[in-house]
């Protein structure tokens, strides 16, 4: 029972005291009073109006107000969310999420009456400079006209004092939200071409891209100002069917819903967030962005894929799955003289039955497929570990071994005396011959 509900009910009572005082006059006694009354005009009960007689009707604070439970449903997860405060990390649907994969059975109103509390673990926040205010003017795009993407990238750290960076690209549709973002180990060409492929499946393929000015896409500006296009990334244009526009060099606000995506892939998705292989995370991605692609978004005032589904997808066009679009989905890889390929930092083996000095490499999820240059067969398969080791694969060596044999003309030659036959022990006895033989 809190201060107001106490004062408020303490009121009622005397009140009602006086009402049966000044009818009763000078019959009233207090230690006699009607309780059946009381409860009446109260609406208290008569045991309530009891206990309140014996300390002369005024309500006094319970014993055990103030007090807290020693333990309490968010106690086993106060280490997780105070390692998370520490990083840096306040927001109370990430924290949640985070303790809810542990098990955690209570509400985000629990969450954040803790977050509330323990404040100061939370890191102090650089001094940034007084906002001059946004002077340029957003603009629309029509359903399935537009899409924006991005590269954005993180630190790893893996628990031994090292640390590497991988690459998060990022594509989101302008018309109406809809979202995609994968993980690769570095953010080169054919990772680009790979992630986009792997985005316009789902999503479509739009009449234009809007990107910034990367080396992948763009090389440089003619003197009249026009794009010079990338040469791989031209023909890719060519291939699956669309334009692109580039941005004003250090000006970030024209695609800033993929800036936007990208800031809040790193301060929900990825905060406080441990994984193990590039592959695991990326199913965490894809999850993720099915939850916010059926959540409701205020920027967009939708549901982002159901305005995708019912007007995006019909305006974008199919991508086809022709050979031209799976070549960029199987990058080619030179043979080294030991029989390996090198794909995203690590080596596999190829089968010494295949001559030919280049292949395509594929990864899918836990796989790893190497083809002929045609795409026509599979040459070897490998199981993905993401370790640095080596993997072989069954007859990448020969089991006969060649002879190395001498490139210039032999000119030295050197003789071999005839060896002499060992003495008999018997020679020594042969007193009539020669004692030789």
């Amino acid at each position: 029972m809190n201060e107001n509900n106490s004062n408020d009910l303490q009121t009622i009572i005397t009140q009602v005291i006086e009402e049966m005082k000044s009818e009763q006059g000078d019959k009233f006694d207090i230690n006699r009073i009607n309780l059946a009354e009381m409860e009446r005009r109260t609406g208290m009960t008569r045991a309530q109006l009891r206990r309140l007689k014996k300390n002369d009707f005024q309500i006094t604070p319970h014993a055990l107000t103030g007090r807290k439970a020693d333990t309490t449903i968010i106690s086993g997860y106060t280490g997780v969310i105070d390692d998370l405060l520490k990083k840096g990390v306040s927001n109370s649907e990430v924290i949640l999420e985070r303790i809810q994969e542990q098990g955690f059975q209570g509400s985000l109103t629990t969450v954040k009456r803790y977050i509330q509390s323990h404040k100061y673990l939370i890191p102090p926040k650089r001094q940034t400079v007084a906002p001059q205010g946004n002077r340029g003017r957003r603009y629309s795009s029509d359903a399935g006209e537009s899409y924006q993407m991005d590269w954005g990238f993180v630190n790893v750290d893996t628990g031994d004092g090292t640390s590497y960076k991988v690459a998060c690209f990022a594509m989101i549709c302008h018309h109406c939200g809809e979202r995609y973002i994968e993980f690769f180990p570095n953010a080169k060409q054919e990772n680009l071409f790979i992630g986009m492929i792997h985005a316009f499946k789902r999503m479509g393929v739009p009449g234009h891209v809007l990107t910034d000015n990367m080396k992948s896409v763009v090389l440089h500006r003619d003197s009249e100002g026009h794009p010079v296009w990338n040469h791989d990334y031209e023909a890719f244009m060519n291939t699956i069917g669309f334009e692109t526009k580039l941005c004003r060099p250090r000006h970030p606000f024209t695609k800033g819903s993929v800036e936007r995506l990208v800031r809040f892939v790193k301060e929900n998705f990825l905060a406080g967030r441990v994984f193990g292989t590039i592959t695991d995370l990326n199913y965490e991605a894809w999850k993720w962005c099915d939850n916010q692609n059926n959540r409701y978004h205020k920027a967009v005032d939708c549901i982002p894929h159901e305005r995708h589904s019912v007007s995006c997808i019909k305006n974008a066009s199919i991508l086809m799955d022709t050979f031209d679009v799976r070549k960029y989905l199987c990058p080619i890889r030179c043979i080294s003289f030991d029989g390996f390929v090198t794909y995203e930092g690590r080596r596999f083996g190829i089968p010494y039955s295949y001559v030919q000095h280049t292949c395509r490499v594929q990864r899918e999820d836990f796989t790893l497929y190497i083809y002929d240059l045609e795409l026509r067969k599979v040459l070897i398969t490998h199981d993905v570990t993401w370790s640095r080791k080596d993997s072989f694969c069954k007859g990448q060596f020969t089991d006969d071994q060649p002879e190395e044999k001498p490139s210039v003309p032999v000119k030295i030659s050197i003789t071999q005396k005839k060896e002499d036959p060992p003495k008999s022990a018997f020679a020594k006895f042969a007193f009539g011959g020669d004692r030789n033989e």
